[in-house]
């Protein structure tokens, strides 16, 4: 575990090797030298700094600085690893840390979709009043405000779900406003992100085929390029591969071309 502070590092490692089960090789070490993440398989960047006031947008001018930095030592350290972006705003870290790492696009990873269609999935048990393991469904787009629930191909038990365009429309807002009461009630997420940012790390260590939605850089798929955003993806040893499974309807494919221009905007801030 590195922190530039290393004193948050060791009291983070005190807390956490209390979970390593008894049959476990796993060691932690916590430090302030980043020398020690050469010949990582997997790096979990996890930077946290300044406030959400209305968008996950806010932290840019805060959290850009110290991904630039850690990028850098990535890049010196270790660049074979995959890395896989927690810190906010999603989209536009990963593009800056595969930017300054000069990692493949393969190899840097946005967790934030994945969590989001987990919380629409939630919803959507929660307004059909069913469990939440019955429902498939999935969010594209940006991780945050203009992110893109995909009502055309949700089920349950295999069946479409019909939903008229007001409760469409009303489901998306809670989505996509998901982190508010979250964030007013206990402060952040803390399981929901660290279950979505095991499973990817359990799939690229493991080398299983995970499939989800992450942010990734696109290169032409679903008609977009020049960013990083939250499409299908498969993940394994090799990194994180784009699918092009997902059939949208014009609205959805209007909403996600929006998304990627609001993560482009917002690109160009750093």
């Amino acid at each position: 575990m590195v922190n530039r502070n290393k004193t948050k590092a060791v009291g983070e490692a005190l807390d956490i090797v209390n979970t390593i089960p008894q049959n476990s090789s796993i060691s932690v070490t916590a430090t302030d030298n980043f020398e020690y993440i050469a010949g990582s398989e997997v790096i979990v960047v996890s930077v946290s700094a300044g406030k959400i006031i209305a968008d996950r947008a806010d932290l840019l001018p805060y959290n850009i600085p110290i991904v630039k930095e850690i990028s850098r030592k990535i890049k010196k350290y270790a660049n074979n690893a995959k890395v896989v972006v927690i810190t906010n705003p999603i989209d536009v870290i990963t593009y800056c840390i595969l930017k300054e790492s000069n990692l493949p696009r393969e190899n840097v990873i946005g967790m934030g979709s994945s969590l989001d269609s987990d919380r629409f999935r939630y919803l959507l048990a929660k307004i059909l009043q069913i469990n939440q393991s019955k429902i498939d469904a999935i969010v594209l787009g940006e991780h945050g405000n203009s992110m893109v629930p995909i009502f055309s191909t949700a089920k349950f038990d295999g069946n479409p779900i019909n939903f008229d365009k007001n409760k469409i429309e009303q489901t998306t807002i809670e989505v996509r406003n998901y982190w508010k009461p979250l964030t007013e009630l206990k402060g952040a997420s803390v399981f929901g992100a660290a279950k979505h940012s095991y499973d990817i790390v359990k799939a690229i260590v493991k080398n299983e085929k995970l499939k989800i939605s992450s942010s990734v850089l696109v290169e032409g798929e679903y008609g977009l390029s020049g960013l990083c955003i939250g499409v299908p993806v498969i993940i394994d040893k090799h990194g994180a591969t784009i699918t092009k499974g997902i059939n949208m309807n014009e609205s959805e494919s209007k909403s996600l071309k929006i998304s990627a221009e609001i993560i482009k905007n917002n690109i160009k801030k750093i």
